[in-house]
């Protein structure tokens, strides 16, 4: 399959924002509604705000990359952050961000801004001291060293990118096959994964949605491509735990454990 980085960017969009309808069905959606009028509300788990602390996101102006509805964007203002920007492609989700943003008491502190990552409007570069990237976003871009290099240009001289990922070893596997033990896909794969079911994370039913593509990256590929995208690496933590959909909880508290999710800090010089 030969595609353009366009052309796979605008059918995730289109798979995302069929998507956004089912999300707002959730009852976790409600939760966020309901959460966010609270200032003390954070979506982040332990991990990640431990991280996001010790890289002195209290006083930061933030940005996260791929922001989905901006929940942990708005989160990471009850961290202490004083700015934050959240930068995502679907409008659709972008609009239940600024759902989210007109009940926080944060919400004059945060802006969102829906773009492609891969042509950003003018304004961003050299602005924020801290960028955040989370969950599954790695695996929907289709140039994995383009886009580094976006996140790093958004930081300012000694600003810091944080990444907090499931890992790469978890799309080996296939949790729903008979056997979801046995290795089902090289760690190598070069394909995208493809498919045309709504993107949920909550292990509820999906209807039909446009297709949409996963591009599989190794450890080696992120690392690398922090570093020629003028990035230090700083830290490099995996864990046991799981941060991906329900599905793959199934890998939680093995005797021989998988790696299940990780923590990259990396430092613009």
């Amino acid at each position: 399959m030969t595609r353009d980085t366009e052309e796979f960017t605008q059918a995730n969009r289109l798979a995302w924002n069929a998507s956004a309808p089912r999300h707002r069905q959730s009852e976790e959606w409600q939760r966020q509604l309901s959460g966010f009028a609270d200032p003390s509300f954070s979506t982040l788990d332990s991990t990640v705000s431990a991280v996001l602390a010790s890289n002195r996101v209290d006083g930061a102006s933030v940005v996260q990359i791929g922001c989905n509805n901006g929940r942990e964007t708005l989160s990471m203002l009850a961290l202490g952050a004083t700015h934050a920007t959240g930068i995502d492609q679907s409008d659709a989700f972008i609009s239940q961000a600024q759902e989210l943003r007109a009940v926080s008491p944060y919400g004059a502190r945060a802006g969102f801004v829906c773009a492609d990552v891969y042509a950003l409007p003018e304004g961003l570069e050299g602005r924020f001291d801290l960028a955040l990237i989370t969950i599954g976003l790695l695996n929907w871009m289709p140039d994995l060293p383009r886009f580094l290099k976006v996140a790093a240009s958004l930081l300012v001289p000694g600003g810091r990118l944080v990444i907090y990922e499931t890992h790469p070893v978890l799309d080996m596997f296939e949790p729903y096959a008979a056997d979801p033990h046995t290795l089902r896909y090289s760690y190598f794969r070069t394909e995208p994964f493809i498919t045309e079911e709504e993107i949920v994370y909550d292990g509820s039913a999906t209807g039909k949605a446009p297709p949409s593509y996963w591009h599989f990256h190794t450890m080696g590929d992120i690392v690398t491509g922090c570093v020629k995208a003028g990035l230090q690496i700083v830290e490099l933590k995996e864990y046991p735990h799981s941060n991906r959909e329900v599905a793959y909880d199934i890998y939680l508290g093995n005797e021989a454990q998988l790696p299940l999710c990780y923590t990259l800090v990396a430092a613009k010089s």
